[in-house]
């Protein structure tokens, strides 16, 4: 069954068909025609035999509404040897079907199935291979330009997955942020999310960090969201903190339904009362009556 990972990066395809040529044209320094537009085609490579083959995604080029060139894109997580036998049909199909040259593009999220994927298929016993070309971490650059970024989002949603280990997360974070800024509001979300959710948690730490305390302007739907409910809640957590702290100071024990209750709140206004009342409080109770019941 496909991962979320799977998805949410066929998605970006599906979405942005142009994403496939910027990436040829761009990392994979492939040579394209020249063309007008980027279309989302039929994956359904299916030809007159019975078994049924399909794509994760299938882009079009066209120039002055001819098809100019076709790229046939594959996300590929893991090594899969059965694939290296079906992704030349793919090719071979398309070609067929479109009559123009077709590209295999498989994005992967490990180096190691990057390399693996790179590697040519030979078809035939004289010198005829499909070449693959493969998107690795190694392939993808490190977008830290925040006009690059908003050009073309979901590279900086890539290379923050790819680069996520590297130092100094800062401008890879600001790029990132900034090209949510510019795409509609739900797909924003859904980077966002998908961000958090696979990024290592050292690095995913330091981005949840730098989203409660950047200054950086953001005007989108999505920003004023956001980092309005990040920044509220880092200063909550801060002042749940600082509560704690105190009440340790005074030698105030502090249960355990307690301490969730106080680490819990976001209203902010609460927790100052709490602190103002924990400066004196004997108790936990003299913070509020319900925090001892």
């Amino acid at each position: 069954m496909p991962s979320q990972v799977h998805e949410v990066l066929i998605d970006m395809f599906r979405s942005r068909p142009s994403l496939a040529a910027e990436l040829l044209d761009g990392p994979l320094h492939d040579s394209l025609p020249a063309y007008d537009e980027a279309h989302l085609a039929s994956a359904d490579l299916t030809d007159v035999a019975p078994t049924e083959y399909r794509a994760d995604a299938v882009v079009t080029l066209t120039r002055m509404g001819e098809i100019v060139f076709a790229v046939v894109v594959e996300v590929q997580r893991r090594v899969d040897k059965k694939k290296r036998r079906s992704w030349p049909v793919y090719v071979t199909t398309l070609h067929a079907r479109l009559g123009c040259p077709v590209d295999l593009l498989i994005v992967c999220t490990h180096q190691k199935v990057a390399d693996w994927a790179a590697e040519p298929i030979t078809i035939s016993l004289s010198p005829s291979a499909i070449h693959p070309l493969a998107l690795g971490p190694a392939q993808t650059p490190v977008v830290t330009d925040v006009k690059s970024a908003r050009r073309v989002p979901e590279l900086a949603v890539l290379s923050i997955l790819a680069h996520a280990t590297r130092s100094d997360p800062i401008p890879r974070f600001e790029a990132f942020l900034s090209a949510l800024d510019v795409i509609e509001t739900e797909r924003a979300f859904l980077y966002h999310d998908f961000v958090l959710s696979v990024l290592p948690a050292a690095a995913r730490k330091l981005l949840e960090d730098y989203m409660t305390t950047t200054d950086y302007p953001f005007q989108s739907e999505f920003a004023k969201r956001n980092f309005a409910d990040g920044k509220q809640e880092g200063r909550a957590e801060a002042k749940a903190q600082d509560i704690l702290t105190i009440l340790d100071a005074r030698g105030v024990t502090v249960a355990d339904k307690a301490r969730k209750t106080i680490t819990d709140c976001v209203d902010l206004e609460q927790l100052d009362r709490w602190i103002r009342r924990a400066a004196t409080a004997a108790r936990v109770e003299d913070l509020d009556g319900s925090l001892g019941s």
